[in-house]
This record gives C-alpha cells, structure tokens and sequence, in this order.
C-alpha cells in the first residue's frame, strides 16, 4: 500500500486485539507489517468466533488487514534465529508479550538494538514493564475494572457496567501507534530508536482527565451517571413518544432554542437556568419537565427540528443504522476486500485521510503462514533451507 508509512517495515509479534489493532492502522498507513504467528494455530484471535463459512473468523479480520502473515516457531533456536534476522531488516517491532519473555527467546531490545541502534520496539502490555503488577495477566474488562471505568459505567440505580465497545483495548492500540509515530520521529531527528513501553492500564487510567481533576478539584470520587453528563444540563439520552431515544446536549446558546422547541416558556425565562451551572443545580427540576416534553413527540420529527434550530441533538441508533447512515456511506466508512478463501467481504476503513483523497481501501487479512516462503526467500533463504524449517516443523 502507498501512504505516509511506505518504505517503514514493521515486525509485528503481537497476537489478540490492542497491539494488532495497531499494526493494522500502520499497515493501512502504508507501512509492510509482517506479523509472526505460531505454526500450529497462528493468533488465537483465528479461533474466535464468529466464523465465516470457510472457516476464517471475523474476529480476525477486523484487526489484521494488510498484514504478511509468516509462521516461526519462537521457542525453537531455529526460529529465534530467523526472527533476529527479520529485525535487523526492521525499523519497528511491536510486541505484546508478558515482560521477559521476549528477553528470554533474545528477542528483547537490548538483543535487537545491538547493532541496530535505529530500531524503534514498542512493548504493550497490561500493566507495564515496571511495578508490582507488570507481571500480571488481564483482558479488555478486567482493565476497566481495575481502572475505575466499569465503577462509572451504567445507571446510577443500577451494577457496574463495561462499555458497549472493548474501550481498554482499542485505545491501548491507538497508543501503541502514537508511540511508534513517536518513535520514528525521534529517530528521524536524533539518528536513534528507543524502546517505548505501552501499559494498557495506564492508559485506561489517562481515559479518567475529567474524572481526575474533578476528584482533585473536590475530593469527589465520580459515580455513575448514566447517560447524562455530571457537569453539564441538558446532555442525557431521552425517550420520545413513539418508544424511541434520542440524545440532546448543549451549552448556554442552546439552551433558549431548545426550550422554544419544547413549548417550555417557563424555563426559558428562568434567569436562574440560562447558565450552566444554575440548570446542574436545578438538574432534578430541568430534566423532569425536559423528559415531560419530550414525551410528546416523535424521536425522528423532534431531532429534525432540533437541528433546524441549531440544537446538537441525534438519534440513539443501532451499529447497523449508524453504519447505513447516507453521510457514513458519503464518506465511505465501509470498504470491502477479496479474500482468497471467504470472498469479498465488508470492513470498517480507516478514518484517517487526506484533504481531498479517499481513505486507503481495506487491507487482505493473510491466510495463515501465506508469506512465509517469499519472506524468508528475501531474508536469503534457499528453497532447500525453507522446507527443512519445515519438516522441523519450525514454519508451517
């Protein structure tokens, strides 16, 4: 693929979600991403469900598109050895292995980065490579746990709840590419690459900005608030007459416009509600005649006349209507690919492009072990050495 990563070649030994995640976004930023996979299995993330009906999952589609896909047995010596050889013709290696473990097979930075000081290696992991915890396990909602996210997600009323998305892991990967970005960049001024390290539960803990400063600010520890915003009133999801939601917010310009909509006059000349913090102190008062109100319309007819008076107000939607949007489809959010074994398939484009330009077209997720010979082949490997790293059963 062309994009500002062409020419930057990523060896990619993550597995799962985060890290692949981000070696996808890099792959889709133009960037050769080989990703390393055990011979046997690959990524247990090909195991997931849904299946498609050749057997592929869909699980894995979503977070290796783009990718070269080469099998090597990392505990054998053998596979080490072609591994170290892969990164000497990198400049980035993502991992996402417990701490050590990349160090035990020599395949850490200190190994790595000798003789090859321009290596940028990016170590994502739950809890760190330093601290009490580093060597502890966890998923995408044991971290919204720990961190604080689930405590203040759900009804007020109502248990912890995790997010409607895996948020731990997506924006760890997301942070895994700034931090390669970084990396390239420093090495781009200084000559130099660096080791950057990507806690998943730190960045779950940098999510709380807002959370934090409140709980600086005034001692409070943040509790769940449902849909509507702890600082702000209106902002809060409200059902409309015919059964459906729709979420209003706003600041003090709004507040007038959207009283005029509801035929609340009374509110609207409150001095006590035009601004912001009056209405959180009255926030019992404001959201029940709001709720009242919008009761007696229809979701789809109010949001229209919301909009038409300038009020930020949108449908509760559905994954599949908000893909179907006409300005989603405008802006080509889902793009397809051909696979060699399930066909063409829908995929979600990156949404990075330039002024002017369309996003890049989804990636191929590989097979596995797809590009094992061809790479190994430009490492210098002759055919007779390839098949007998097979027969060893060091690749697939």
């Amino acid at each position: 693929m062309t994009g500002p990563l062409s020419g930057t070649t990523v060896l990619d030994f993550s597995r799962v979600l985060a890290a692949p995640l981000a070696t996808q976004v890099l792959a889709e930023l133009g960037a050769t991403v080989v990703k390393v996979e055990r011979p046997s299995s690959g990524d247990e993330t090909r195991g997931f469900e849904p299946r498609l009906p050749h057997g592929e999952s869909a699980y894995f589609f979503a977070f290796n598109r783009g990718k070269k896909s080469v099998t090597l047995d990392l505990k054998d010596p053998r596979g080490q050895a072609v591994a170290r050889r892969l990164a000497a013709r990198a400049d980035v290696v993502v991992e996402n292995f417990l701490p050590g473990a990349m160090d035990r097979m020599g395949l850490g930075y200190a190994d790595l980065s000798e003789g090859h000081p321009e290596l940028v290696y990016v170590s994502a992991t739950g809890f760190g490579q330093t601290g009490p915890d580093r060597d502890r396990k966890g998923y995408d909602t044991v971290f919204q746990a720990l961190s604080g996210v689930m405590a203040m997600t759900g009804e007020p009323d109502g248990p912890p709840s995790k997010t409607g998305i895996p948020v731990a892991d997506l924006t760890s990967g997301l942070w895994v590419v700034i931090a390669v970005l970084a990396g390239l960049a420093g090495r781009a001024a200084t000559g130099r690459g660096r080791h950057l390290d990507v806690s998943m539960m730190d960045v779950q803990l940098s999510l709380h900005a807002l959370n934090a400063a409140r709980l600086f600010a005034l001692g409070e520890d943040p509790v769940r608030t449902g849909t509507e915003h702890p600082g702000r009133v209106p902002s809060a999801a409200f059902q409309a007459g015919d059964g459906e939601w729709l979420h209003i917010s706003g600041s003090d310009q709004h507040w007038g416009p959207l009283c005029t909509v509801l035929g609340l006059d009374e509110l609207a000349a409150d001095p006590a509600l035009r601004g912001n913090s009056g209405r959180v102190e009255q926030r019992a008062r404001v959201m029940k005649a709001l709720r009242g109100a919008i009761a007696q319309h229809d979701r789809d007819a109010l949001v229209k006349e919301l909009r038409a008076a300038d009020v930020p107000a949108g449908a509760v939607r559905s994954v599949r209507e908000a893909l179907a949007d006409p300005h989603a489809v405008a802006r080509g959010v889902v793009g397809e690919f051909t696979h060699p074994s399930e066909g063409t398939f829908p995929a979600l484009r990156t949404p990075l492009r330039e002024t002017g330009g369309d996003a890049p077209a989804p990636g191929v997720p590989p097979l596995l072990g797809a590009d094992t010979d061809d790479v190994l082949a430009e490492l210098g490997f002759d055919p007779g050495e390839i098949e007998g790293l097979r027969a060893a059963g060091v690749i697939r």
